[in-house]
């Protein structure tokens, strides 16, 4: 028992030592530098506040924001395409690296979801981890709408988990994490 106590020990120490840790990138927009320092500090995943207004998806924590508030499609996936082509189909030049871009959709999310689709659709090589496995995951978080409608979106859109929700096993195929 001590051997195997000792085994353990010594497994849980090298994890911790080689293990790249998750870190994520709350409201990464309200950086100095959106994107560019998450990029270079290989964040685990970076978060936008979004809002859907006049069929634009806006990037702000909160609605009095909006009237100054950049697009999602300037502020992270236009940067996001840029990179990857500069990088050969990654998004730098670490090949191990690929971050999630978690949208925290903050309200209207089924009509949000629709303008995320048509935003990123064209560009699968870039956002679907089945066409290119170094590709950005996009998981959505907020208005997540119904989980029973989850699959109903293309395979590349997942899901933040909740730890109190059920999920059956084609939902849960859709959740990105918990």
């Amino acid at each position: 028992m001590k051997h195997l106590l000792s085994i353990f020990l010594f497994l849980f120490t090298v994890n911790l030592l080689f293990a790249q840790p998750h870190i994520h990138a709350h409201n990464d927009y309200q950086q100095p530098q959106p994107l560019v320092h998450a990029v270079h500090n290989k964040v685990f995943s970076l978060e936008a506040d979004v809002f859907l207004v006049k069929s634009k998806l806006l990037v702000a924590h909160d609605t009095k924001e909006l009237a100054t508030a950049p697009k999602l499609k300037s502020l992270y996936l236009k940067p996001i395409i840029k990179l990857f082509k500069k990088h050969q189909g990654r998004i730098s030049t670490d090949t191990a690296y690929a971050p999630v871009l978690m949208l925290d959709i903050k309200q209207n999310g089924a009509a949000a979801m629709a303008a995320i689709v048509k935003a990123v659709k064209s560009h699968r090589k870039v956002f679907d981890r089945s066409v290119n496995p170094m590709a950005v995951q996009i998981v959505i978080s907020g208005d997540r709408g119904a989980i029973s409608q989850w699959t109903s979106y293309p395979s590349y859109i997942f899901f933040d988990g909740r730890p109190h929700e059920n999920y059956d096993a084609a939902t849960l195929q859709r959740v990105g994490f918990i």
